[in-house]
């Protein structure tokens, strides 16, 4: 006879932020189909941070879709006391974002979707800078390109073959 594994799973909170939320029009023989797009953006503020987006008829609805797609798409985050490890510069189609990490009691320096994202990340000290485009989710997919992109100092030591005291 098998034995039953059960497994007790902590339910993570996630906190959720609406990121941007469209009306799209149809144009169909009888008048106006409307439909609504959000995107969202949710996180545990501890390193684990997620994005997606979500179609529907109503507005609540679209934002239910697009908190379980985020909740899909998690991502986590290499942290450094309260801010990212290194300089980077990240693209997503027409959207570019530049992230550096700011000493202890910068706070957080981002506009719109990317300043969301490092809130939601818990990322309490950064400068960032959105050159291009300006359209959300571009913004958002760009600036998940550079969190993603993100390498911690052990990692680069491992690869090197060289202590961590080393690299400083």
């Amino acid at each position: 006879m098998a034995e039953k594994f059960t497994e007790k799973q902590e339910e993570v909170v996630f906190e959720e932020k609406v990121v941007a939320l469209n009306r799209v029009t149809k144009v169909v023989k009888g008048g106006r189909r409307f439909r609504f797009a959000a995107l969202v953006v949710v996180g545990n503020k501890q390193g684990t941070v997620g994005f997606g987006t979500g179609k529907a008829t109503e507005v609540p609805e679209a934002i239910k879709k697009a908190v379980e797609a985020a909740k899909r798409n998690l991502i986590t985050v290499p942290l450094t006391k309260v801010t990212i490890p290194h300089d980077i510069i990240s693209e997503y189609g027409a959207g570019k974002i530049v992230m550096k990490p700011a000493s202890e009691g910068t706070g957080i320096i981002a506009g719109g979707a990317a300043r969301i994202i490092f809130d939601l990340a818990g990322i309490n000290d950064i400068l960032s800078k959105s050159l291009g485009s300006k359209t959300a989710i571009n913004v958002v997919r760009a600036t998940f390109n550079g969190l993603e992109n993100l390498t911690t100092p052990d990692k680069v030591a491992k690869l090197r073959g060289v202590a961590v005291e080393s690299l400083v």
